[in-house]
């Protein structure tokens, strides 16, 4: 297996284990003897959290972290109303949804109510993997085939299936004959939107007749809205193009919302409506719950329906009571308090200052967002865009040291992955660029004095 970039970008070498003060040391210790290896932690000295409240986490020993990068506590750490409600149902009932229950009819068309009406279905699972397992099967029943195409970054989940379709858990030469992995729509090295899109969709149209050459028929072009393992690459001109090359070629196309979905994006709420373009499938995860595993499968009846005429389908915890009533209670949250539109607002207020940020220092190349979701390319010199590998990894952990978490994504790990929750205030912004301003002057610092 290759680097993995999404799990080794950000990771504790234990081979540094010694560096850290005694109880952190005997507890990594124990964490390898009773989990395994494959495991990863955070940082160069693993952050020991105990607490958590709206925006902010806190550790063992006191220190308060701002959080900047948790995409499961989407409406933030321990939301009261969500607390409520979890507690509310478990002491009511829980069971599985083979049994006739309101709450599980009525979020399902609350949900369906927040895309387009051509996205009619909703299949509930435990976690985003799982959605994009289903979406898989789904589209290689529909298709026939069992040629898929993903960009080179992604990651899609931890089932066999999504895990032989997630190349930044091992990098692209570790994909089957039948998976294709090309290049995301990277708007900072190839030029205008339509280019970008352009480029993007003659990828696809290639990847996909590699596929038939290869004899796998097509099935599914399947990419993350926003490409936020890929770098973050939110798009205006590229989806729909997409779409239609994999459309042409036979493919379902599915749309992983795991990451950009619920609203971080905004008023769009999904990534794929930033670019008016309509998947066949979606999938949900994480944010969906707020720390309660839930998922959902989103899909058109058209695709959906031969489906579920010619396979069974049952999920003993996928659309029961108690992950039913948090998502419930997260999506009323997002409705009721406007966080599609602060998520907007302080994103507006987020860019600004990081926009003014990037003119004192050099090293910040490009910074894309959409909504309250940003990707912060670090680069050694701006007019070769050279990637700043090393600066990047000293810059997160510089923030980790004086209470910002963030972490980092692309292939080479030296895009900064922002992704605040949707109850982030102004004050929250401001606080989070000041943070990483300290930061960037620790860095450059640094490594001035050691050269």
């Amino acid at each position: 297996m290759g680097r993995s970039s999404i799990l080794d970008g950000n990771r504790f070498d234990i081979s540094q284990a010694t560096g850290l003060d005694p109880h952190s040391r005997a507890l990594v210790d124990r964490r390898i003897a009773a989990l395994g290896t494959s495991y990863r932690l955070f940082y160069r000295r693993p952050v020991h959290l105990v607490r958590g409240s709206g925006t902010r986490l806190y550790d063992a020993d006191g220190n308060e972290y701002l959080d900047a990068y948790n995409n499961v506590a989407s409406v933030g750490h321990c939301n009261p109303a969500v607390v409520s409600a979890v507690s509310q149902q478990l002491s009511k009932l829980s069971t599985h949804s083979r049994y006739l229950q309101d709450s599980v009819v009525e979020y399902a068309e609350q949900l369906l109510g927040t895309f387009p009406a051509v996205l009619d279905r909703v299949m509930f699972t435990n976690s985003g993997s799982e959605a994009n397992d289903l979406a898989l099967r789904v589209a290689r029943h529909v298709t026939g085939g069992t040629g898929v195409v993903v960009t080179a970054e992604a990651y899609h989940g931890t089932t066999a299936l999504c895990a032989e379709v997630s190349p930044s858990a091992g990098g692209p030469n570790d994909l089957p004959d039948n998976v294709i992995a090309v290049a995301p729509p990277d708007s900072y090295r190839v030029g205008d939107g339509a280019s970008v899109g352009e480029q993007f969709a003659s990828r696809i149209r290639d990847a996909f007749a590699l596929l038939s050459e290869r004899g796998h028929r097509p099935a599914a072009f399947l990419a993350d809205s926003i490409f936020s393992s890929d770098g973050v690459f939110p798009s205006r001109d590229v989806l729909h193009r997409a779409y239609a090359a994999a459309h042409v070629a036979g493919a379902v196309v599915i749309a992983d919302e795991v990451q950009p979905g619920f609203a971080r994006v905004g008023h769009a709420f999904w990534g794929f409506a930033l670019d008016n373009a309509v998947p066949d499938i979606v999938t949900l995860g994480k944010p969906m719950g707020n720390g309660v595993p839930v998922a959902a499968m989103v899909a058109t009846s058209s695709v959906l329906d031969s489906f579920g005429r010619d396979i069974p389908y049952f999920n003993t915890f996928g659309g029961s009571s108690v992950p039913i009533a948090a998502a419930q209670a997260v999506l009323t949250e997002i409705v009721e308090q406007d966080l599609a539109g602060n998520a907007e607002k302080v994103g507006s207020i987020l860019r600004d200052d990081l926009d003014e940020l990037s003119t004192r220092f050099e090293e910040i190349g490009d910074i894309r967002s959409a909504g309250i979701y940003f990707g912060v390319e670090m680069v050694t010199d701006r007019t070769t865009r050279t990637p700043a590998i090393d600066f990047t990894a000293d810059l997160i952990n510089a923030c980790r040291d004086i209470g910002l978490l963030i972490s980092v994504c692309g292939p080479t790990s030296s895009t900064l992955k922002i992704r605040p929750m949707l109850t982030y205030s102004p004050a929250d912004a401001r606080l989070l660029v000041e943070r990483l301003a300290d930061a960037l002057s620790t860095v450059r610092l640094a490594r001035t004095v050691h050269k």
